[in-house]
């Protein structure tokens, strides 16, 4: 991080978050460097719709003495950063509760997750008990990337740019469409 970047967030606030089934505990560095500490019920209908937003909300409001109304939007202007966690995921997870869900994936990856990376605590057991996946139906999506490397200079492929700025080789490209009506019909599903 470059000296005026650090000088920058010095003077935003900058939010860590973790949100449980329970509650959400809020730590905060505030513009001059003082540090605010924050839990709230995770769930609070009748004072709150999301226990983060409210937080960042009052400890900004209450920092600056700026009235920020309840369920207006939050000024992101001088906020930093926001770094969020939670259990309410992996509870979900491990519990094996939550919605139904489907699972996009490339084509020919429909077993990914269910192969794993064939870890288990003794290699030569016989009987090999896997979870369930959390998953009920696989929609194959017809796409193809592949990340470039130095001795890939094919000119007929097209290369395109990936959201992480990973330059990536374009060999089959997505049909838009057809993804859409599939993802349409699972959703019919319920």
């Amino acid at each position: 991080m470059s000296s005026t970047t650090a000088k920058e967030l010095s003077n935003k606030f900058v939010f860590a978050i973790d949100r449980g089934g329970t509650f959400t505990d809020v730590w905060a560095r505030c513009p001059g460097g003082d540090v605010r500490v924050m839990k709230l019920l995770s769930e609070d209908p009748r004072h709150y719709r999301d226990a983060p937003t409210e937080a960042i909300r009052r400890i900004i409001e209450q920092e600056t003495g700026v009235p920020m109304p309840r369920g207006c939007p939050v000024k992101t202007d001088n906020i930093g950063w926001i770094r969020m966690g939670t259990t309410v995921a992996t509870n979900a997870l491990l519990e094996r509760k939550g919605e139904r869900m489907a699972l996009a994936v490339t084509k020919g990856f429909r077993d990914l997750l269910h192969i794993g990376n064939q870890a288990r605590p003794n290699i030569f057991d016989l009987e090999i008990v896997c979870p369930e996946v959390l998953y009920e139906a696989v929609v194959e999506v017809r796409e193809r990337l592949l990340p470039l490397q130095d001795e890939q200079q094919d000119e007929h492929i097209t290369k395109v740019m990936g959201s992480t700025g990973e330059e990536l080789l374009l060999l089959q490209e997505l049909d838009e469409d057809l993804l859409r009506t599939e993802l349409a019909e699972v959703r019919a599903k319920g």
